[in-house]
């Protein structure tokens, strides 16, 4: 009896090893299984799915793990997860949306209230009374002071004419010389009051004063003092900011919409509560080089200097309107180019896509003319977030399977 016990236990003993041994195998073997059963996908493109970790081919993001076995096509986001993702809902209901395209623009310099200020004489500008650009200038303010050597031997031939002219008043040629010698002058920019002065004073004064022909910005200023310049280099530009140009891009599909003498209204950036008009006055009628965009301008008018030229803006060119119809924000509304979709709030926790077909649309508003009803509760702020969140969880589009 004790041998038959002894033999029993013995083989207890050695048998119960083996079988935690497999036993272990057939766990690690379904940790195994699990573990390549795993999928992961891109949180921006759904259509990308590995069974193990990495970055998204298309992407560069970090693949996530997703459950390929949720089914489940709706979202639940409890009370407090709704207030965190900012999740807002709104009752659909009819009313109008204006069909309005923006068109890209800016402001740019009218050119034809550029003042060119060139020298009229040789010689070295003695003093500038502006000295850098964006400096605003009135019309009649001195600009610059130019030593000239011609001046200076004008003068002196003029004074000579007159002692001259003075010394034999009965001779006519000397008459006539002390005339043509006036002339001169005057022909070198000299006023009548500063030949006069020259005659009362008999002092010579060879600075050629320039003062400005118009009210302006300078805008370049190419000059210094010291520097000698020939006559009709460039001394400055001056730009007048009174009056603006409004150019906008047009394709060539909606220049049609576009007539000359047409009113439009402009958004400019950093002022978009307020809407200014302009009338067009111009149509461009080549394409821009490189691009397949025509150009279209209008006059702004800019007493207060507000706008500055090279500011962005927006031309607003409405094509119509409709009214009586479901209108959503635009936020609302996600677009793949290829589909829409709405998110649909069927219960308070309880979130569905739905595919949605759009008209009318302007940068604040959208027209929905299938897929929904009135008075059906719609995701206007975090729709987005929805949807980032389904294909984190689905590891698919809303839409497409």
């Amino acid at each position: 009896m004790k041998r038959k016990d002894f033999i029993k236990w013995t083989g207890f003993a050695v048998l119960s090893p083996l079988a935690v041994l497999q036993s272990c195998k057939e766990k690690d073997g379904k940790a195994a299984a699990a573990v390549a059963e795993t999928t992961y996908t891109c949180p921006m493109h759904p259509q990308i799915v590995q069974t193990k970790m990495g970055t998204c081919p298309i992407c560069g993001m970090d693949l996530v793990v997703f459950d390929k076995n949720n089914k489940e096509a709706f979202l639940t986001l409890s009370r407090e997860q709704q207030l965190l993702a900012n999740v807002t809902v709104l009752e659909i209901g009819a009313g109008s949306v204006d069909n309005i395209t923006r068109l890209n623009g800016r402001l740019v310099v009218n050119p034809s209230n550029t003042v060119y200020v060139s020298s009229r004489v040789a010689g070295r500008i003695e003093s500038l009374s502006v000295k850098e650009t964006g400096a605003l200038v009135q019309k009649g303010q001195l600009l610059y002071r130019i030593y000239s050597e011609q001046l200076l031997a004008l003068q002196k031939e003029y004074r000579l004419a007159v002692a001259q002219a003075k010394q034999f008043p009965a001779d006519r040629r000397f008459q006539e010389i002390e005339a043509a010698a006036k002339q001169k002058l005057l022909l070198y920019g000299q006023t009548a009051a500063q030949v006069s002065q020259l005659v009362s004073t008999e002092q010579d004064n060879p600075y050629v004063y320039y003062y400005a022909p118009a009210s302006g910005v300078v805008a370049e200023l190419t000059v210094s003092e010291g520097q000698y310049v020939a006559e009709g280099s460039p001394i400055l530009k001056l730009e007048d900011y009174g009056q603006l140009w409004v150019e906008a891009d047009l394709y060539p599909g909606e220049a049609s919409k576009v007539n000359k003498g047409q009113n439009l209204q402009v958004v400019i950036a950093g002022n978009e509560e307020e809407k200014y008009s302009i009338i067009v006055e111009f149509i461009e009628p080549a394409l821009q080089a490189g691009t397949q965009l025509l150009t279209v301008r209008g006059t702004i008018k800019n007493p207060n200097r507000q706008f500055q030229p090279g500011m962005p803006a927006q031309v607003l060119l409405n094509r119509g309107s409709a009214s009586g119809v479901l209108q959503l924000p635009l936020a609302a509304v996600i677009s793949d180019g290829k589909s829409a979709h709405v998110w649909v709030q069927s219960e308070d926790e309880k979130f569905e896509p739905r595919d949605v077909k759009i008209g009318i649309e302007n940068a604040d508003t959208v027209e929905i003319l299938e897929g929904l009803d009135e008075g059906e509760k719609v995701v206007v702020s975090g729709a987005y977030l929805l949807y980032s969140e389904y294909i984190l969880k689905k590891g698919k589009h809303p839409l497409h399977s």
